[in-house]
């Protein structure tokens, strides 16, 4: 897995929900294999992005940050193009846990998912909270192969026969 923070203010010292995600994907016994902060710039976003799916070990990139309404939240328009299907559940089921935690303000994230390449991305808020509810009861379900039904896992190319 990758982590990529896109703002135009943190560093690794400060980058609090980056540091969310990674801590809690390693807990689950994930690897982490790179991690990296860029700016809120949709080619600074895309550049990342395509040097982590070129990389076959890289299955499934989390992004968090730039999902909002500010002039410089340019997530989706940086990564949808890279999509070749979007995963409509995440995003219908993130706004469902969000809206028990932030209330109707989660309607003004854009948080999103979906598969480029052979590789999954899934973009959600830059708050420490937002990482918390994607990552807790549903991203750490949707990785691990042993959920049912099937977990993403039976999408990668590598563990296509775990959900057999």
């Amino acid at each position: 897995m990758a982590v990529l923070t896109i703002s135009d203010t943190r560093t690794l010292d400060t980058d609090t929900s980056g540091a969310t995600l990674v801590e809690r994907l390693q807990r689950a016994g994930h690897a982490l294999i790179d991690r990296a902060i860029v700016r809120d710039d949709i080619a600074a976003i895309r550049a990342q992005l395509q040097r982590w799916l070129a990389q076959p070990e890289i299955e499934i990139i989390l992004t968090t940050g730039g999902t909002g309404f500010s002039p410089r939240d340019n997530t989706p328009e940086a990564v949808k193009p890279l999509l070749r299907r979007e995963m409509d559940g995440f995003s219908a089921a993130f706004h469902a846990k969000s809206l028990t935690t932030v209330g109707v303000a989660t309607m003004q994230s854009r948080a999103f998912a979906g598969q480029a390449g052979d590789a999954f991305v899934f973009c959600v808020p830059g708050s420490t909270g937002a990482c918390r509810d994607a990552w807790d009861g549903l991203l750490e379900l949707e990785f691990d192969s042993r959920h049912r039904p099937c977990s993403i896992a039976g999408a990668l190319p590598r563990l296509r026969d775990v959900c057999a």
